[in-house]
């Protein structure tokens, strides 16, 4: 397939874009790894005839805003999925291959998300062809979903006040198996960092140990904070922390004079980020006045709550009960770019094809027949008058 063509079908244009290599940079170290990515896209819909806008996002890929308006209100029916994936590090499959066997396609961003991606689009190719179109369409790429959220977080706040954009609504795409998610929990990340003194490990006493006290820190947190947590959703389950990344010390005969800690604390409907950590640092007051320690956030994603207007699920759930799929919502304990459009009362869903359990394996793949599936809901739900 030359640059400028379009795919023979959804299958050829998902291999097309798995081909592209787009790991996040938090993973791979390249500032603007999704770009190739995007650049492709961009390329496929302007083969298609749709308008492109490329969202900017500094020293970044920036998102991709492909739109087809068929009315002249600004009401738009929106469908997003993020460009980057997790590392290939560690597959036992060739991540970028994109081989089709045993009726899947194979490779990294396969089915998380790169398979929502290529059935919006192609979706959308087949709803120009329509004679009826009731929804002016917009599909967003977004980047940097998979480590800060940067792409829906600047699309959320920057780019979609200056788009003269009314949004009826965000279909996200992950790999749901075409199940309706209508509520997720959030996410915080903090680093909790202690200072001790350095000095020759003949001599210990003469110094303070950084890893000493951080053990306090944890002991602390896994006694008394983390056990008492309470907050709960009847969709999400409960909030949940957990302490996931150590380092410290440089030398092992040098007393080390810092040490970190990382804990991932999820958030449910109804907790409010910044509270969760006023609370988080409050608890850490607790500990003895000679340990010298600081906090500070890494990462903060909004949950998804339940939306107010049912208008969305409702139109969802009658083009799965057309297609004879399973219509109930459900909640999800993971987070998604879904939260940040939530939390801003934007109708959203999570909505796609694939399994999760498939997102981020060593041998990552999508089926066929959900692919598919996919591509013809989405379609339905652009159709939906």
């Amino acid at each position: 397939m030359s640059q400028h063509s379009i795919p023979q079908d959804v299958v050829s244009l998902l291999q097309s874009m798995i081909q592209i290599p787009s790991v996040n940079s938090a993973a791979c170290g390249n500032p603007t790894s999704e770009k190739a990515l995007l650049e492709h896209n961009q390329q496929i819909a302007i083969a298609m005839g749709f308008e492109i806008r490329h969202l900017p996002v500094a020293g970044r890929a920036g998102n991709l805003l492909v739109t087809h308006q068929v009315n002249d209100s600004n009401r738009w029916l929106m469908f997003e999925s993020h460009l980057d994936t997790v590392t290939e590090q560690g597959m036992t499959i060739d991540p970028f291959a994109g081989e089709i066997r045993d009726h899947k396609v194979w490779g990294r961003g396969s089915c998380d998300t790169k398979g929502t991606g290529a059935a919006m689009l192609w979706a959308l190719h087949q709803y120009k062809q329509q004679s009826a179109k009731p929804h002016n369409i917009a599909i967003l790429f977004a980047m940097d979903e998979e480590y800060g959220m940067t792409g829906i977080r600047n699309f959320v706040n920057q780019h979609l006040p200056t788009l003269n954009m009314e949004l009826e609504g965000v279909i996200v795409g992950e790999p749901t198996m075409c199940k309706p998610i209508m509520a997720h929990n959030g996410c915080l990340r903090v680093s909790i960092q202690t200072t001790g003194k350095a000095v020759h490990s003949s001599t210990p006493h003469l110094g303070r140990s950084a890893i000493s006290d951080i053990v306090r820190v944890i002991d602390l947190l896994e006694s008394k904070y983390i056990p008492n947590l309470t907050a709960t959703h009847q969709m999400t389950g409960k909030a949940q922390a957990s302490i996931n990344l150590i380092s410290g010390g440089v030398q092992i005969n040098i007393i080390p004079d810092y040490c970190e800690i990382q804990m991932d604390r999820r958030i449910v409907p109804g907790e409010d980020p910044q509270q969760v950590y006023d609370e988080l640092h409050e608890h850490l007051q607790a500990l003895p006045d000679d340990i010298c320690w600081k906090m500070d956030c890494r990462f903060s994603s909004p949950p998804l709550p339940p939306a107010g207007d049912n208008r969305l699920l409702e139109a969802v759930q009658q083009v799965l009960k057309a297609c004879d799929l399973d219509t109930y919502p459900l909640g999800v304990p993971y987070a998604t770019d879904a939260g940040d459009l939530g939390s801003h009362g934007i109708p959203t869903l999570v909505l796609g094809p694939g399994d999760i359990a498939q997102a981020h394996t060593k041998d990552e793949w999508i089926d066929i027949d959900q692919l598919n599936l996919g591509t013809n809901v989405y379609l339905k739900l652009m159709q939906q008058h």
